[in-house]
């Protein structure tokens, strides 16, 4: 007799023990930024919370107190996998 439940065994047991998620391959790419690294961007959109987009190389970096067609020059404070945090130093001429 057989319960069927066996697939559903191993289904938990490697959600228990292998961590049920695979890193994401953007965790291994090199990234564009560094901490503290000065760069020029321009502002290429708005995320949900209001901060500004800006992209290097597809890499995307968001920038409190911006606004679209923003050319500005900015400190990066935070790096992530998938994204950075840069922090207004001024508008770039």
């Amino acid at each position: 007799m057989s319960s069927g439940k066996s697939n559903d065994r191993r289904g938990s047991f490697s959600r228990r023990f292998h961590g049920g998620s695979r890193i994401k391959p953007a965790y291994f790419k090199p990234k564009p930024v560094s901490i503290g690294d000065e760069v020029t961007v321009v502002i290429e959109g708005l995320s949900r919370r209001g901060d500004g987009v800006a992209k290097i190389r597809g890499y995307v970096i968001f920038v409190p107190n911006t606004r679209p067609g923003d050319r500005v020059k900015i400190k990066i404070v935070l790096v992530k996998p998938g994204f950075a945090v840069g922090e207004l130093i001024g508008k770039a001429i």
